[in-house]
This record gives C-alpha cells, structure tokens and sequence, in this order.
C-alpha cells in the first residue's frame, strides 16, 4: 500500500506543477509538501480540502489516507498478536477448515491474517475474551456440570448459525398457530430424502417465521439445537446430525419446536445434548408425543409382540412415522437393546 505522499508526488508530475507552486496554491508551507511526500506526515482532512481545490478531488485524498492507514493498523496489529491468542487456534482447526469451505474466510494466509478474519467473523476485537462472552450469558444455555464444553468452539458454532441463516428469505413474523398445524406436514418429510427434505423443512419454517437450518457439529460443542430471537420478531433454529441416526435427528427437531412454542429461550437458546430440568423434560414429551401417539404407542408396547420388526412396521405405519421411529422410542425406554436392528436405523452423514 502506497503512501498518499506517493501519489501526491505522481499528480504534481502529471500536472507539471511544483512542490513550491503546490504550496502556493495551498496556502501551506513547502516543507509541509515534502514532508507529505516523505510519507513523515499524513494527509489531514483539511489538507485533503484544499488538495480537492487544486485537483477537484477531495475524497480521493481521504480515502487515500484511510486505507493506508488501515493497513498500516492491520500490520501493526498482526505484529502484535500475543502467543496466547494463535494457540487458540489449535482448538479451532476444524471450526477453520468448514469457515474456509463455506467462503467466511479465505486460506493460503498465516496465523496472524487468519485470526483477524476470525476476529471478523465472531464480532470480536481480541479471540481470548470468548470465554468471558459465553460463560457471562452472552445465551441461555442448558449446561450441566457433566458437559464438557470447549468455548472458543461452542462460541464459533453459535456464530456459525447466525452465518448460515442469515441469507435465508423469511417474510412472516413468528407464527406459533402455524407452526403447530404444520406438525403433520413437518414429519411428512421423513419419509423422503434428507436432503430435499432439508429444503422443504427451509420452506415451511420460513412460512412460520422460522430461519431454519442443518449446521454441522464439532468436538468441544456437544449441542442439539441453537434458537435465537431476532430483531423483528422471527426465529433462528439450527440443529445438527451430531448422533448420525436419523430418528435422533427428527426428534431433535420436535424437542426444538417444543422449545419454541413453549418460549424456552430469551433472546439466544443453545440446547445441550444431554442437559436436563423441567423444561427438557417438558420439550422431550413434547418430542415423543408428536412423533408417537402416547395412548397408541402404551397400548401397543402391552402387547408381546411389540419387539419383532413385522409389528414395529405396522405400528409405524399406523402413527404415519418411519419405522426407525419406533425402534428409537423403544430402545430408548429399554424394551429393546439399542443393538437390536440396529441395521434398521438410517444414519445421516454430514455431506
């Protein structure tokens, strides 16, 4: 990046005019010329006023300036990038490669420029006060103290999921009304491909108000789901395959919903995995009930014949869920071993 004295030497050359004609015309001393063509001394706004005078630019010579002296700041700020902030990059590698592939940052650069741009992308001036913004309710988070969390990770996923709505068209405010006639419609959707289904997911939550998306998972986030309040009264909810199997997958997506037509967040909502209290609780029977018809699934786990795959089918079938579905339920309630079939339950893989 040139220094502006640089180009303010060019312009007197291509005019054919002199550091003492300059001045003149100025009204400014001659050696405050060659000092601004030195690069000792920078552009002021009113020298840039007056240079607009002569060379009917004023703004070129501002910008000009500026983005020197942007870039003189980013040098001296990469130079002064303490040991303590590069070493958190080591917990972020896998953060680093997907911010790369989704274009939110780019490659081919050292430490020192990736940690700016990840300066950038999380909102922060300074990578090391990330532990202070999570653990000072920055969100609401379920946390239990069996829950090992990495908080540069957890911060960046959050961060993640606000980038990776962001571009996702929603004209409606929150619509709870909608959103629960819409139930049916939303576990429709399992039955076909995930990954159409993930985009008519897009598009029914839009119609509710809803921002929705898949966000991959890292180690060191160990979360189901990531709701946020916006500004004009629409929702953000993410989730992960965190767990690959497919009923998992679904009956987050319920657990969630839960969550937000119970208004189980304030302002930032991010779901731990294995955390619990009333109000998991509360959004699990929520979850299993919409999924499995509570009356139907005990009348059926009554019967003897509730463990071979024929009647899980059938059953299935009958609750307009796919089979994993159940086999799910009933491994989690211990009727079945979470071994048996265990062919039966479709995995999601992060593409």
């Amino acid at each position: 990046m040139k220094h502006p004295g640089l180009l303010l030497q060019t312009e007197l050359s291509n005019n054919g005019m002199s550091r003492k004609e300059l001045a003149i015309r100025t009204g400014v001393t001659e050696k405050h010329i060659s000092t601004v063509i030195n690069g000792d001394r920078g552009i002021s706004a009113g020298f840039a006023r007056k240079l607009g005078y002569v060379f009917h630019d004023t703004a070129y010579w501002l910008d000009a300036q500026s983005k020197y002296d942007n870039e003189q700041l980013r040098i001296k700020e990469e130079n002064n990038i303490s040991a303590e902030e590069i070493s958190i990059l080591k917990n972020l590698h896998e953060i680093i490669a997907h911010c790369i592939v989704c274009g939110f940052i780019h490659n081919n650069c050292g430490d020192a420029s990736k940690i700016m741009q990840l300066r950038a992308l999380f909102n922060v001036s300074d990578l090391t006060v990330i532990p202070k913004i999570t653990y000072n309710a920055a969100y609401r988070a379920q946390l239990s103290t069996n829950i090992k969390v990495d908080p540069y990770v957890l911060f960046a996923w959050q961060r993640l999921c606000e980038k990776e709505t962001e571009n996702i068209s929603i004209s409606n405010k929150l619509d709870k009304h909608l959103l629960k006639k819409k139930l049916p419609q939303l576990k429709s959707l399992m039955f076909g491909d995930i990954n159409q289904g993930i985009e008519d997911l897009q598009i029914i939550f839009a119609e509710c108000g809803i921002a929705f998306q898949v966000v991959k998972n890292f180690r060191g986030a160990p979360v189901q789901g990531f709701i946020k309040e916006l500004n004009n009264n629409r929702i953000i909810l993410c989730v992960t395959i965190r767990r690959q199997r497919a009923d998992i997958f679904w009956f987050t997506l319920f657990h969630e919903i839960a969550h937000i037509l119970n208004n189980d967040y304030s302002a930032r909502f991010v779901d731990f995995t294995s955390a619990f209290d009333e109000m998991e609780a509360r959004a699990d029977t929520f979850a299993s009930n919409t999924l499995l018809n509570p009356e139907d699934y005990h009348e059926f786990i009554s019967t003897y014949e509730c463990t071979s795959w024929d009647s899980i089918e059938r059953f299935a079938h009958k609750m307009h869920v796919q089979p994993y579905i159940v086999l799910g339920r009933l491994q989690k309630d211990e009727i079945l071993d979470w071994s048996d079939y265990s062919e039966k339950i479709v995995k999601y893989c992060w593409a």
